[in-house]
């Protein structure tokens, strides 16, 4: 039985195989992506040096992905990013993400723990969608704001999408009350 509170550990051959030391079998990117969707943390290592390679892969399954056109990244996040290389935002960008990140699993989780059937409720993808775009606006925003001036326009934009992501959560939340009562 694998014990899933430790990281898959997947080790890549000298043949850039990838090896699954759970199942003892290889693996591709598209098992290591699903192994992801499906909580499991991993790690991939270099079987001869011992480097974490972890970082490399998930990047190159963000990049298919992408290149398949599941686009996730907006262009303007995808630019800052690269921007972020370049100058003393490197210590920021990375908190910022993470704790972007952070709070939308949390806010999911939050409304899946008040409701489990939730999931199965009528919207609650398009709630979903809403969170997505409060994460693409709060990162648009910060985008916006380090990109320097002369987007007046683009931060009006975002600031009325705020308010109507504000208006269908709260929508959405009290049908979640009524289905309660």
């Amino acid at each position: 039985m694998a014990d899933t509170s430790k990281p898959l550990l997947i080790k890549r051959y000298a043949s850039r195989r990838l090896y699954n030391t759970e199942t003892s079998d290889y693996v591709t990117l598209d098992d290591i992506a699903g192994f992801i969707r499906e909580g499991r943390e991993v790690q991939i290592v270099d079987l001869k040096s011992g480097d974490d390679l972890t970082r490399q892969y998930l990047l190159q399954i963000v990049a298919e992905h992408e290149s398949r056109g599941e686009n996730v990244l907006p262009l303007a996040v995808l630019t800052d990013l690269v921007r972020s290389y370049t100058t003393q935002a490197q210590s920021v960008v990375p908190q910022f993400l993470a704790a972007s990140f952070e709070m939308l699993r949390d806010g999911q989780s939050k409304m899946l723990e008040m409701n489990p059937m939730a999931a199965k409720m009528p919207g609650f993808e398009a709630m979903q969608a809403q969170q997505e775009a409060f994460l693409k606006a709060m990162t648009t925003g910060f985008a916006n704001n380090w990109s320097g001036p002369g987007r007046e326009e683009e931060k009006t934009e975002e600031k009325d999408d705020l308010s109507a992501i504000k208006k269908q959560l709260a929508e959405l939340q009290k049908k979640l009350s009524d289905m309660d009562e």
